[in-house]
This record gives structure tokens, C-alpha cells and sequence, in this order.
């Protein structure tokens, strides 16, 4: 049997991270005397820390020096790296294990594809990094989603065509990588907002093995 590439996002499918980068822009925000609350956040999902800094500078109507957004950059990676220090196994989202065990009894490709240049670090820290075969962050590419790259090296990395992978996203530009990527996309969340997957869940805990299953079986 030919097996299947699962690539995962990081950030609010894996580990709920997404908390900790609000804080830390929002620490950043208010430093610079920008609006920013949980809504202007909604953005920010499944965009690099650059395209997010842009976004929040023109919000606020700011224009920098590249000195001066470089060390915006940092001090926001900072924050965030101060407050994800403790975190534990206990940070891994419902049901994440299951469906990870399950694949993996499957013999099928398992991938990261997060914008995150902390994945390594987080995954290592609520220590599920030898669930992932390949591992493509913020580190390895150089489009940031929507574009698809960060999806198409996963896939490449496992040796499997996009026809043959599915990613798990909670974010709508990551959607849209996914669908651009010519691959099978679960949006993990709001259907508002990710009803342009194929299949959208609230949680990992209404994604059953045997539905996993069917996702083999059909790319086998």
C-alpha cells in the first residue's frame, strides 16, 4: 500500500500557542501605542512573524527603520520564547495523540508545516518531535502562507505527491496554501471561517480513526 503524507500546521492545531503569540504582539502593541485586541490577532494566524509585524505597523500607521523593525522582531520573539518556557505535555491539544498514534500504527508519512522558527523547540518541549518524520518551519522556506511551499516541501520530504496529503490547519491562509498545494485540507475550527476545506472540525476529538482510515484507504 502506498501511504499517505499527514502534514500538520503547529499553532492552534497542535499545541495552542496561538495564546502566547497574541500576548506577545500585544505586549508589542501597546508598547508602540497601537490598537490591537484577539480580533486584529485573527490575522496574524499562519502568517510569519515578518508578515505579522507588517500588518500590525500598518495598522497602526507606523513606518520603521530596518533597525528599528528588526529589534521589534526580536523583542516580540523574546516575549513570546519568555512565555512558552514552561511549557509541557499538558499544552498538546485533545485527542492531538490520538490521531497521531493512530497514523503512525499506519505506517503513513507524518509532517510538520508550521510558519513557527520555534517549532523544533516547542515540539521538543511538549515532547512529541519523534511523531515527525519531516519538519519544515519557519527556518526552511521563504514564502509565508498562502503560498503553499511550506506544504510542498513537507510533502516532498516524506516522498509523497500532493495528491497523496492531507493538512491539518486552523487558519484561513493556511487553508488556502493547502487547497493551492493541490492537497486535501481539514480546517480545525470555526467553519465561518475554514468552510473552504474540504472538511472542517471543531477539534481533533471529532476526527475518528476510522474517518483516518478512509483518508488511507482512498490515496492508497
Amino acid at each position: 500500500m502506498q501511504r499517505s503524507a499527514f502534514i500538520f500546521d503547529l499553532d492552534g492545531v497542535i499545541v495552542d500557542t496561538a495564546k502566547y503569540h497574541f500576548l506577545a504582539w500585544k505586549k508589542l502593541a501597546d508598547r508602540l501605542g497601537i490598537f490591537f485586541d484577539e480580533h486584529a490577532n485573527e490575522k496574524f494566524k499562519g502568517v510569519s512573524r515578518q508578515r505579522s509585524l507588517e500588518l500590525l505597523l500598518q495598522s497602526g500607521g507606523i513606518s520603521a527603520t530596518e533597525s528599528d523593525f528588526n529589534r521589534w522582531m526580536t523583542e516580540k520573539n523574546e516575549d513570546y520564547l519568555a512565555l512558552i518556557s514552561d511549557m509541557g505535555s499538558d499544552e498538546i491539544l485533545v485527542d492531538v495523540l490520538k490521531v497521531l498514534d493512530h497514523l503512525k500504527s499506519r505506517g503513513q508519512g507524518i509532517a510538520l508545516g508550521s510558519a513557527s522558527k520555534n517549532a523544533t523547540l516547542i515540539l521538543d518541549r511538549v515532547g512529541i518531535t519523534s511523531y515527525f518524520e519531516v519538519i519544515i518551519d519557519g527556518n526552511k522556506v521563504t514564502k509565508a502562507k498562502p503560498d503553499p511551499e511550506v506544504f510542498v516541501k513537507a510533502a516532498e520530504g516524506l516522498l509523497v505527491p500532493a495528491q497523496r496529503s492531507v493538512v491539518f490547519e486552523d487558519a484561513i491562509a493556511g487553508v488556502d496554501a493547502a487547497l493551492a498545494a493541490g492537497m486535501y485540507s481539514i480546517g480545525v475550527g470555526e467553519s465561518a471561517s475554514l468552510g473552504h476545506a474540504h472538511r472542517v472540525v471543531k477539534d481533533f476529538t471529532e476526527l475518528s480513526t476510522s474517518f483516518l482510515d478512509q483518508l488511507i484507504e482512498q490515496n492508497s
